[in-house]
């Protein structure tokens, strides 16, 4: 049985609405889902052409073995991803091809490049196609810090950063948490639950980002069970390992709690003037695009194989995850 999600287009963000195009760049699948699900169902319910892209299938992602099947976690990850962007709105998917490197960076990737090593004109070629192709008014990204650490995530904040100059993409936002507000939160639930051995809260005073850096402060409540179904598409990230996984207790929250917790979502503008405060991912966004960066385009070979453009599609039967279909609509 062949694992490759089928492909059609999406009708959901096309036709005489559409103003502007948004690509959302991610190092793995799950992570759209905690960090930018609420702005891309946002922006695909206002009629924007969402797409989504990530560099890595996660195939060095926990996952309890009986979750899996016969199938390898990559692919049963990639078939999660097409179910969390239907449920988002996203217009199509992409994969960039490149193996996840693991947490410390020195995973065994079977003779593919480690996103975390890939070189980053290589790997910005492949995402500035894309966006030359989708026309992109906007790219996000990582912050410098790739989050939590992540080399993949810090790898996606330098690729990033190349893909829109050599495209010539007018914005780029930096999706990050509020390093203070996690901080506190992380240390008010310490006094409840005493987190594994290994867990360092104060590891995160070099986390995200500091609050005088963000310059857009997403509200995306009335999204949140989009947010929740994208999570909930995730099935095989609440399970494995030795302690709750986030992806677990996120999608355990009670709707009002959940909506506290996840009902923002932070990026930086690293070329907004200081002190600029946006609520809207696309405010002040010129129409017109500057010309970009002069390169050769890229060599043929260096799109994943398969058809392309890769579109939204169902997963293939026996391949959607446990449980009921993940389903979403604006909280009203």
């Amino acid at each position: 049985m062949s694992l490759t999600p089928r492909h059609f287009r999406s009708r959901a963000c096309e036709g005489d609405g559409v103003t502007h195009t948004c690509v959302f760049f991610h190092a793995h699948p799950d992570d759209e889902a905690l960090f930018t699900s609420g702005t891309m169902a946002l922006l695909a319910a206002e009629g924007h052409r969402v797409v989504l892209v990530v560099a890595t299938a996660g195939d060095q992602g926990l996952a309890a073995p009986d979750s899996l099947g016969d199938n390898a976690l990559g692919d049963v990850r990639m078939c999660e991803l097409h179910a969390s962007a239907r449920v988002l709105g996203c217009a199509r998917v992409e994969y960039l091809g490149y193996a996840d490197s693991g947490l410390d960076g020195a995973a065994a990737t079977d003779g593919r490049v480690a996103f975390a090593k890939a070189d980053v004109d290589e790997a910005a070629g492949r995402l500035a196609a894309i966006l030359r192709e989708e026309n992109a008014d906007l790219l996000t990204t990582y912050d410098p810090a790739g989050g939590y650490g992540h080399p993949d995530h810090v790898r996606v904040h330098h690729v990033g950063a190349r893909a829109a100059q050599l495209a010539g993409t007018p914005r780029v936002l930096e999706a990050t948490v509020d390093r203070h507000l996690l901080l506190r939160a992380l240390r008010l639930i310490g006094r409840v639950y005493r987190f594994p051995a290994e867990f360092d809260v104060d590891s995160f005073e070099r986390a995200f980002s500091a609050r005088e850096e963000i310059t857009h402060r997403i509200d995306v409540r009335r999204y949140a069970n989009a947010k929740r179904a994208s999570l909930t598409a995730h099935a095989t990230q609440a399970t494995g390992g030795d302690s709750v996984r986030t992806v677990a207790a996120l999608r355990r929250l009670p709707g009002p709690l959940f909506r506290l917790v996840l009902g923002t979502e932070w990026y930086v503008q690293r070329d907004a003037a200081p002190g600029t405060r946006l609520t809207h991912p696309l405010a002040g966004l010129a129409t017109t695009h500057p010309t970009p960066t002069e390169v050769a385009p890229a060599p043929r070979g260096l799109r994943p194989p398969g058809p392309t453009p890769t579109e939204v599609a169902p997963a293939p039967r026996g391949l959607r995850p446990p449980g009921p279909t993940p389903t979403a609509a604006a909280d009203r």
